[in-house]
């Protein structure tokens, strides 16, 4: 976790196990202002599924191989301290969730193991003097513009001085964004980042000073090394090439001779303490040159041996005979690349492959048991960058160079295979995945790319493809996911390893039948929980993904983001989903066989902007349970808790925002707002337990001049009525009723709206009186146990004016509360919690970008 300050808080009692504060009053006031620490008796547990996301880097600590840590692209960050085993967040879960969001560097002490830096993309600087479990802020990079973000690129931490750091700025591992060509040699300028220098501190950050900063302006530092042999010599590659500072950082001059382009892409380097050799690699930007009907292609590696005065060409014979590869598709991303680079339509241009060429490699490692030992990924998804092969190898110190990470159709089914062959190189695939599966991974992809790559001090190497990480133990022969277990093989039943990078969205928790939990997700479909078999941890989470991924092999490419779900109340294996994004959008998905298959029964949205953008986000998918033709959903204008935003709706060709109302099981639906505001943005919808036709409709603020409210139905949301409620309230963000007690809770507040407009009010009579019942600025939830009443969870997201965002829970109706957030990276955005239906010591949550987790209230 990173903080500022750890305080003790408050006077605490203990309540059946869990401790919790009776002074209600005195708690509302800390938690606005104070610091509270949570619960350390309720602790959660990540259960995934593992990644299922992109990873932008991934760190190996230098000496401690049990240590790592990797930095996904949805605001979390995980270390490892038991060599992969399990993963933990380093974010401060009593903290406002903004910390350590996007990592972009990790670095540790070659002197103290146990000291290292972090570098988020806020800029802002923390240190860990405990090999990485906690950290804490240190510094802040000024920026001279206003911004959310003040990007910098890579740390350094000098080897004999631990007080003296480096920093450089830039954006340059940004790669879905900074992308090489013939115009922009030198990338892109992005304006989340800074440029123009490396920041030096000798006081362990407590003053700052820029150097290198006359060599130009947009300079975009990739890498700093400090030579261990002479400390007061260093390097950085950037993008106006390759320098050399002689006096620790103070003055720099370039140092190219040897290099064909002196645009490098990567620096790495070799050392033996025993021997003292020192050995500098570069990987030099590929650049491609017209050749009359085709290409030539300059790049490669190097390296040197004299602190980087010269460079030996190391490239050897790392290149592929394009008129070799008769695959289509990596014949089109050829040219795709191709035009790009040149601004032109290569395939008119440049119509003959090249007799040897190489794709943009983007990343490489050495060995630092083996200096013959290097490796180089390239990103075809996400840069511009072509070719099979998803990391080459070279054993022999770049004379010769091989493919050795391979995944996806091509490789699976063995094409070209004679070419390969000839070449003395392996074919077949040979890079494992988790619940992406053969499915999707082996029998549909074809252009994949690693967006990370690491190796640690006992010579295994981290790559991450397919959203997923990877690991080798044997030199590259093969790769092994890292993040989920599987409860027994072929199963496709996984356990998370903790380091979940998934939208984990709405958790339906009655699903007819009792063991079976139903999991939304961004990207990666519909989950249910699943038996854990013969898997050792029985308080661990098993979940199978029951559309998504798993599907995509059939031809009819599956749903990938499913926002709500429901049951058919009378048949427990037909299922409803909805979608926001990407395949299917906009479609009311069904299955009658739990999961086997799917099909669209309705259309509801169609959109002019590109599939994959979102449309129409969608919340409270709900069944009538008495008269299950009878179906409701909202479309949300003004979406709060989702990642992303409602796009305009002039964007939909086909739907509006609101509330949609089926008569028929979900095959036709229309529009029901009468009695809603104009332009209103209802949030969440709520079925009255004892009466299905009575419906609540909980309209959130979307700015000053569209105030929200609380709306009802008494005829199955034909026309609406607004309530009362009390007058400070601007936004409902959500109504609960409890089954058993029919006592109201609404949920209220914004992210801009006053702080006495917000928190969770709560009526015994039908909303005819309302009385505070949880005092924070912002509420996005409040649940009460469905086997015991006076178990209540509220949701608080992050607010400026309040200090403790995150999970609360009440043991006896509201008499003393407890803050419950140990285990999870973002209290500052949960998109679902709520109390089991059936065990009242059992907790389920859903994280923005973390997948899902569970909790136990009470072990005794």
């Amino acid at each position: 976790m990173c903080f500022k300050k750890l305080c003790v808080w408050g006077l605490f009692v203990v309540l059946n196990g869990v401790y919790a504060q009776k002074n209600n009053e005195s708690f509302f006031k800390k938690i606005k202002s104070e610091r509270v620490t949570s619960d350390q008796s309720v602790e959660w547990k990540n259960f995934g599924p593992g990644m299922s996301g992109y990873n932008e880097e991934f760190w190996c600590h230098p000496t401690d191989t049990n240590v790592m840590f990797m930095g996904p692209d949805m605001h979390v960050s995980y270390g490892t301290w038991d060599n992969g085993k399990s993963w933990h967040s380093i974010k401060d879960y009593d903290g406002d969730g903004k910390c350590l969001e996007r990592v972009l560097d990790i670095a540790f002490s070659k002197k103290n193991p146990d000291f290292g830096l972090a570098l988020e993309r806020r800029g802002k600087i923390f240190k860990t003097t405990n090999r990485g479990r906690n950290w804490e802020l240190v510094y802040t990079i000024p920026r001279a513009e206003k911004s959310a973000y003040n990007a910098h690129t890579k740390l350094a931490i000098h080897p004999a001085n631990d007080a003296i750091w480096f920093v450089g700025a830039g954006d340059f591992w940004n790669v879905k964004y900074n992308h090489r060509s013939q115009k922009l040699i030198r990338g892109k300028k992005n304006k989340i980042a800074s440029y123009g220098y490396v920041l030096k501190t000798t006081d362990h950050g407590k003053t700052w000073k820029k150097v290198a900063n006359t060599i130009s302006k947009d300079l975009d530092v990739a890498r700093i090394i400090i030579n261990p042999v002479t400390p007061n010599q260093m390097y950085i590659a950037t993008n106006y090439g390759f320098f050399v500072s002689n006096d620790t950082g103070e003055t720099w001059k370039p140092s190219a001779k040897g290099l064909p382009n002196n645009l490098p892409r990567d620096l790495s380097s070799y050392y033996n303490s025993k021997t003292k050799e020192f050995v500098l690699y570069l990987l030099e930007q590929t650049v491609y040159e017209p050749n009359g009907k085709t290409i030539t292609t300059k790049g490669g590696v190097y390296k040197s041996t004299n602190g980087g005065k010269t460079w030996e060409n190391i490239t050897g014979n790392l290149g592929v005979n394009y008129n070799m590869i008769t695959d289509k598709y990596h014949r089109n991303n050829y040219h795709r690349v191709l035009s790009y680079w040149f601004d032109t339509d290569s395939r008119k241009v440049y119509p003959k492959f090249p007799e040897n060429t190489y794709s943009i490699f983007n990343r490489m490692a050495v060995n630092p048991l083996n200096k013959n030992e290097i490796y180089l990924v390239a990103n075809q998804r996400h840069d511009k960058s072509f070719g099979p092969g998803d990391a080459w190898k070279t054993e022999d110190g770049g004379k010769t160079w091989k493919i050795c990470a391979r995944a996806g159709t091509y490789w699976d089914q063995e094409k070209d295979k004679a070419y390969w062959l000839s070449k003395g190189f392996n074919i077949g695939a040979n890079v494992d995945f988790s619940h992406v599966a053969k499915a999707n991974a082996e029998l549909h992809e074809v252009r994949f790319g690693s967006r990370s790559l690491a190796i640690n001090a006992k010579g295994e190497v981290f790559i991450g493809v397919q959203q997923q990480t990877q690991r080798s133990n044997d030199g590259g022969k093969t790769w092994q996911q890292i993040d989920d277990y599987e409860t027994a093989p072929g199963s496709n039943t996984w356990v998370g390893r903790g380091n979940s990078n998934l939208p984990g969205r709405f958790m339906l928790l009655e699903t007819g039948i009792k063991d079976r939990y139903l999991l939304c997700s961004g990207e990666h479909g519909l989950w249910q929980t699943a038996p854990l078999g013969n898997y050792p941890d029985k308080n661990a989470v098993a979940v199978k993904q029951i559309e998504g991924q798993v599907h995509d092999h059939s031809g009819n490419h599956a749903s990938h983001s499913t926002s709500t779900v429901a049951v058919h109340p009378k048949k427990p294996n037909t299922i409803y989903i909805l979608s926001w994004r990407q395949e299917h959008r906009g479609k009311l998905r069904r299955t009658t066989n739990g999961g086997k298959t799917w099909e669209n029964i309705a259309t509801i949205f169609e959109g002019k902007n590109p599939e994959y953008r979102g449309i129409a986000f969608q919340g409270s998918l709900i069944i009538d349970p008495e008269t299950p033709n009878s179906m409701y959903f909202t479309a949300i204008r003004h979406v709060v808790q989702e990642v992303g935003v409602s796009p305009k709706e002039d964007v939909m060709s086909k739907g509006k925002y609101g509330v949609y109302k089926s008569n028929d099981g979900g095959y036709n639906w229309t529009l029901s707002n009468k009695g809603l505001p104009e332009l209103g943005s209802v949030r969440r919808l709520t079925m009255d337990p004892k009466n299905p036709k009575i419906m609540y409709a909980s309209v959130n603020q979307r700015n000053k001049h569209h105030v929200g409210g609380l709306y009802k139905s008494t005829n199955g949301a034909l026309t609406w009525e607004k309530m009362k409620i009390p007058s400070q309230i601007e936004s409902v963000n959500n109504l609960f009723i409890d089954r058993n007690t029919k006592a109201m809770y609404l949920s209220a507040g914004s992210n801009f709206g006053p702080y006495e407009a917000g928190g969770v009010w709560k009526s015994t009579d039908n909303g005819k009186n309302w009385k505070k019942f949880f005092k924070a600025p912002y509420v996005w939830q409040t649940e009460v146990s469905p086997v015991n009443s006076n178990i209540i969870t509220v949701n608080v997201p992050y607010h400026k004016n309040f200090k403790n965002p995150g999970l609360y829970i009440t043991k006896d109706n509201g008499e003393s509360w407890s803050k419950i957030n140990k285990g999870i990276g973002q209290p500052d955005k949960m998109t679902d919690f709520k109390p089991d239906p059936y065990n009242e010591n059992v907790l389920w949550c859903a994280a923005w970008g973390s997948g899902w987790f569970k909790a136990l209230i009470n072990n005794n």
